[in-house]
């Protein structure tokens, strides 16, 4: 069945999102169904594949090297809600940071992304080399309150990624258009946060994602590989806060969802 937009707006009134976009994508047959926010949304954490592709990307230039070390920085200490070995003094590689970010969605192992990349060369890759026009790397994440101490943001910006720039990354992940494809696919696959869109899920599906939380909202998004073979993009923002209540309706927009794909 092809999804147009006032299909996803019923089913969205009929879980209950509210201040919400959301994207359907069939990577088999090629129709896409897109509401996008009436006010923009903050990321949170979807950022977070953005910033590993373009890292991999700068691998892909020669600038690094997967295995590339970095030595975690007290300056980028910040509460992660998993165990982390990302503590000053830390050991890592741009290889384990790209995980990390984006498999346990860890803040510290994004932050020293950060300081690699850089936030201008980060969003010049994300819109030149991945066509996301609306992206943007403004500033370092923080766990909790007090937000972490960042020379470098302007104190006016935050850092921008809707979910039609979100579907159209995980639709170039998903056909291995973007640098080293398959690590961050992997990473996405291994997500250990998996209590919204997955659990609206069928059995036998797999569903390689990443997720955003704050007060404010709470998203998800990633590539669904349905039991029977069909691949899709779904990617749902909301302006709701993150917590059972809010991530249980996610879930029950993909029940629906999924009934229909």
């Amino acid at each position: 069945m092809r999804l147009g937009g006032d299909d996803l707006r019923r089913l969205a009134t009929r879980c209950g999102l509210r201040a919400w976009g959301a994207v359907v994508r069939s990577l088999d047959e090629g129709w896409e169904g897109v509401v996008l926010p009436s006010e923009p949304l903050y990321p949170a954490s979807m950022i977070k594949t953005p910033l590993a592709a373009a890292a991999l990307a700068e691998v892909e230039a020669g600038r690094f090297a997967l295995e590339h070390e970095v030595v975690v920085s007290t300056a980028n200490l910040t509460l992660n809600d998993a165990p982390s070995p990302m503590l000053p003094g830390y050991r890592t590689t741009l290889r384990e940071l790209c995980d990390a970010a984006i498999r346990t969605s860890d803040n510290v192992a994004t932050n020293e992304l950060f300081d690699l990349v850089g936030r201008e060369r980060a969003t010049q890759i994300a819109r030149e080399r991945f066509g996301l026009r609306q992206t943007a790397f403004y500033r370092k994440l923080s766990g909790s309150e007090p937000l972490i101490v960042d020379p470098e943001w302007d104190r006016v910006h935050r850092n921008t990624h809707p979910p039609d720039d979100a579907a159209r990354l995980f639709a170039a992940i998903a056909r291995a258009e973007v640098p080293h494809a398959h690590l961050l696919y992997d990473a996405l696959a291994a997500q250990i946060w998996n209590d919204k869109l997955p659990r609206g899920l069928r059995d036998g599906d797999r569903f390689a994602h990443k997720t955003g939380d704050t007060d404010e909202v709470t998203h998800d998004g990633g590539i669904l590989t349905t039991a029977e073979g069909r691949r899709y993009v779904i990617v749902a923002y909301t302006g709701l806060p993150s917590d059972e209540t809010n991530n249980a309706r996610l879930a029950s927009f993909m029940e629906a969802l999924r009934a229909l794909l």
